[in-house]
């Protein structure tokens, strides 16, 4: 192999993965640990495409000027947390055309019982009940086509996007079967590492920014007193003992983010705080929470003041993963029988 081999042709030998968020206007620690930390980690591993889905966005109506930041924010934000533009290619998905053009034509290759069974749809068409629009069902078939286009081996996916994931897999194959192998077969990543953050108010559900209570989740950009004011409002139990056991869910989800960001063992944790309260439990848990985030808070807010520096890495990032998805998208046209310009 030469010098001047571009990028992928060096790398192909590793594994792709894909994997995107939405710009929500708020990242959680729960986001953080249990998914963009890892991110970064894969990296070294993998040939990974991160991109922000702008698109995906739109299902629900975005205040314009809001949206824009909040599209900006997550790039920044991303980087922040680790994403080296250098390894991976991370792109804004509105700057890449390829993903609306192939989403219209795997739209055409899923059936409507298929997106009728997809439970993210029910379950946002009750939120959402005065716009059930059909982006809002044919979503799976752009999240198809975001996975499909990079050749992904590989997804990072939590229990919420599985069934998105084996809906992608479901069209690639029946592509494949009418047209011969065009796409690969995605299987979904399970990290080895990261915990599942649940709510600081009610443990036993998940770590979500929607919920109603914002004691219950940390953001990464929450400032370290808001992020001590909840976790000292963390629920608990009545033992008063830091341990890992049945029914103690509440310093069950401490435990875990503590030994999180800390690299402890629950046991380390438990010997740690051996005849200590609660309240020095809660205490310690969240100013190690505040010394993890630090370092991306500072490096986000010099990111975001940057303004030309962020434009440079998603117009770079849009380029490569434009040059990568168009090979895609013209192969899947000329097996149809596209004529191509």
């Amino acid at each position: 192999m030469t010098e001047n081999m571009p990028q992928e042709t060096k790398q192909e030998k590793k594994k792709v993965i894909f994997s995107a968020i939405q710009p929500s206007g708020t990242i959680t620690l729960g986001n953080y640990i249990g998914a963009l930390r890892n991110w970064v980690k894969l990296q070294d591993d993998y040939n990974c495409i991160f991109a922000v889905a702008d698109l995906h966005a739109i299902t629900v109506r975005q205040d314009p000027k809001i949206f824009k930041q909040n599209i900006l924010n997550a790039y920044a934000l991303l980087l922040a947390c680790g994403i080296d533009t250098e390894k991976s290619p991370f792109f804004i998905q509105s700057h890449v055309h390829t993903h609306a053009e192939l989403a219209w034509i795997l739209n055409c290759y899923t059936q409507f019982g298929e997106l009728s069974r997809m439970t993210q749809f029910k379950d946002k068409s009750q939120k959402h009940a005065d716009n059930v629009n059909a982006g809002l069902f044919t979503y799976p078939s752009l999240m198809a086509a975001d996975i499909l286009l990079y050749q992904a081996d590989l997804v990072p996916v939590g229990a919420d996007q599985k069934q998105h994931l084996e809906l992608a897999r479901n069209i690639a194959d029946r592509f494949n079967g009418i047209y011969g192998k065009t796409f690969t077969i995605p299987d979904g990543y399970i990290s080895k590492v990261g915990s599942r953050i649940m709510s600081l108010q009610d443990p036993t559900k998940k770590m979500s920014k929607s919920d109603e209570n914002v004691n219950a989740w940390v953001a990464v950009l929450d400032n370290p007193d808001t992020i001590m004011k909840k976790f000292k409002r963390a629920v608990t139990d009545s033992e008063a003992v830091v341990r890992v056991g049945e029914g103690k869910d509440g310093i069950n989800n401490l435990i875990g983010i503590m030994s999180s960001v800390t690299g402890k063992t629950a046991d380390e944790i438990t010997v740690e705080f051996e005849g200590k309260g609660y309240g020095d439990f809660k205490q310690a848990v969240g100013e190690a929470v505040v010394e993890e985030l630090r370092p991306i808070q500072e490096r986000f807010n010099d990111y975001i003041k940057n303004k030309d520096y962020l434009e440079e890495q998603y117009r770079k990032g849009a380029e490569f993963a434009l040059r990568i998805s168009q090979r895609t998208l013209d192969k899947a046209m000329k097996k149809i029988g596209y004529v191509l310009k």
